[in-house]
């Protein structure tokens, strides 16, 4: 971010240099509802590193203030998010610990003549609201004495009514242009218990009635969010101007992300759908954008964040092809994964002139570019595996750079081999190439200049470990026109198993580690993988496959 100019960067520096603020407090507010995905790293990374730049700090408060649809599930997800994604917030704070604080600045507002208790339900406080060409018109009950108003907000707070029955209401405008601004309600009833405070509160505040109030308290400068809530600025002013909370944070608005095959699952909403219906393999499915999904896909916290850096910040929102997230994992995981070999869909060689019962041991470096990550020793005998990608009968064209009946090509750090023959299953399938290896062709040696056909990978067929590998695509793909329901667009080609195997040379397959697989792609250990069944998700290949 140091080297990254945008608008809300310039803002921090001129309010820095003004003498506006002192320092730079920032906070990245989820609702402890869901899982965080992508569009939430977004706004992580955005605080965090602006903050940073100027030396400041950034809390972690967590919206609680709606106890039907919260959970301390989410608290720990969202916490471990954020600690793997490489930061560690100032702060850890609750909404709900300032709900007496909260709760004494609505009674401050029924005394001043701003906020009173409205006995409308739902459905006539919103027919009352009017349309952006209508105005709205007064409740009934708008004209309340404060007396009565703090007696009544007294009774909600004690429990004396029902949900729905009562609501506090700013009294503002009802003509205003802006339909926010319309008498919006403070607080709700809602008799369920909290996630941390239990049953001892049964009126909840509205978000944007707490949401500037805490931003308040805790001393926040500048209040980062995304371009819907422009229209919410002036009533996150009017509720700091009016409750005077003795600080006053100014709340800027950045335009949205897209990106394209991901968007559309970047709803909490959706998300809950997809588990729900049983879809996806939980929350952390590998195919969606939720931070533990992504994490199991084997996307690391320093591609995700070098992707949202260079995307760039605007006013506006902007789209950026899935293409460049993929580009910043391959970045990523260049220099830092071994290179290994496997065959997701294998093929039998025989090599004809080869000892039977001999293995030599081929020493391979585990990364050509990285030579710190060392070497290992792969074994090589008569019986190997090739991928079935990397051989037909003919050569088909001049570009065809593979094995064919007749022609020569070199395994990976081994020998050039030959292709002499090929063994069909009763439907004329291809099972098994016969071939012949020269002896004299070995890596490193005079003759492994020699001009072949192409260079190809392999498996040694006796010490190979079977795996699985798990190979994705989007599983929702963009299509403007495609107007069904989301459920409805599913990718039944999105999660397509292969069963393979990768070579056997004292590597540590655990949970979790990475690896380039050679010509093919990146790849990490799957959580479901263990000793003799091993399981492998394809991170992104190593050339994208969307244009």
């Amino acid at each position: 971010m140091n080297d990254i100019s945008n608008f809300i960067k310039t803002i921090m520096q001129s309010d820095l240099e003004s003498g506006k603020v002192k320092a730079i407090q920032t906070r990245f507010p989820p609702e402890p509802s869901a899982y965080l995905h992508l569009g939430h790293a977004r706004a992580i990374i955005t605080n965090f590193e602006l903050a940073k730049v100027f030396s400041g700090k950034t809390n972690l408060r967590f919206d609680d203030t709606n106890p039907t649809a919260e959970d301390s599930e989410f608290v720990e997800a969202i916490i471990e998010d954020i600690k793997w994604l490489g930061y560690e917030p100032d702060r850890i704070c609750f909404g709900s610990d300032y709900f007496e604080e909260t709760y004494q600045y609505a009674v401050k507002l029924i005394k001043k003549g701003l906020a009173y208790v409205d006995d409308l339900s739902a459905e006539e406080i919103s027919a009352y609201r009017g349309s952006l060409s209508d105005p709205g018109k007064p409740s009934p009950y708008r004209d309340r004495s404060v007396e009565e108003n703090l007696r009544l907000f007294t009774e909600m707070r004690a429990g004396k009514y029902e949900e729905g029955e009562k609501v506090l209401r700013a009294k503002i405008d009802m003509a205003h242009p802006n339909m926010n601004m319309r008498d919006p309600i403070l607080y709700r009833i809602i008799k369920a218990p909290h996630h941390r405070q239990g049953n001892k509160w049964v009126i909840y505040p509205m978000y944007d009635f707490a949401h500037p109030l805490q931003d308040a308290i805790e001393g926040i400068t500048h209040s980062l969010c995304s371009i819907e809530f422009e229209n919410h600025r002036i009533l996150y002013d009017w509720v700091i101007d009016n409750c005077e909370p003795g600080h006053k944070p100014q709340q800027i608005e950045f335009g949205r992300l897209n990106i394209t095959n991901m968007s559309a699952l970047m709803s909490k909403r959706y998300l809950k759908r997809l588990v729900a219906a049983g879809i996806v393999d939980g929350f952390d499915d590998p195919r969606l954008p939720t931070l533990v999904g992504m994490k199991r896909r084997g996307y690391t916290p320093e591609a995700i964040k070098n992707f949202i850096l260079a995307s760039g910040l605007s006013r506006i929102n902007s789209t950026v092809s899935s293409e460049m997230l993929e580009h910043f994992m391959r970045e990523d995981l260049k220099l830092k994964a071994k290179r290994i070999m496997a065959v997701p869909n294998p093929l039998k060689v025989v090599l004809t002139n080869y000892p039977e019962g001999k293995i030599e041991y081929l020493t391979v470096p585990n990364n050509v570019e990285a030579e710190e990550l060392g070497f290992r020793h792969v074994p090589f005998s008569k019986y190997l595996y090739i991928d079935r990608d990397d051989f037909c009968l003919t050569k088909p064209n001049k570009h065809y750079k593979r094995l064919a009946l007749g022609l020569e090509v070199r395994l990976f750090h081994a020998y050039v081999i030959k292709a002499e023959e090929a063994v069909f299953d009763d439907e004329g399938n291809v099972i098994e190439v016969h071939c012949t290896y020269d002896p004299e062709t070995r890596s490193g040696s005079e003759l492994s200049t020699r001009k072949v056909n192409g260079i190809i990978h392999y498996v040694e067929a006796t010490t190979a470990l079977p795996a699985r590998f798990n190979i994705f695509e989007p599983l929702v793909i963009d299509n403007p026109e495609d107007k069904r329901d989301l459920l409805e667009r599913i990718n039944p080609d999105s999660w397509i198993v292969k069963n393979g195997y990768v070579e056997n040379a004292g590597i540590d397959y655990a949970t979790s580690e990475r690896f380039q697989f050679i010509r093919d792609g990146y790849y990490v250990v799957d959580k479901d993988s263990k000793p003799g069944d091993l399981v492998f998700n394809q991170i992104v290949p190593l050339k994208s496959k969307f244009r």
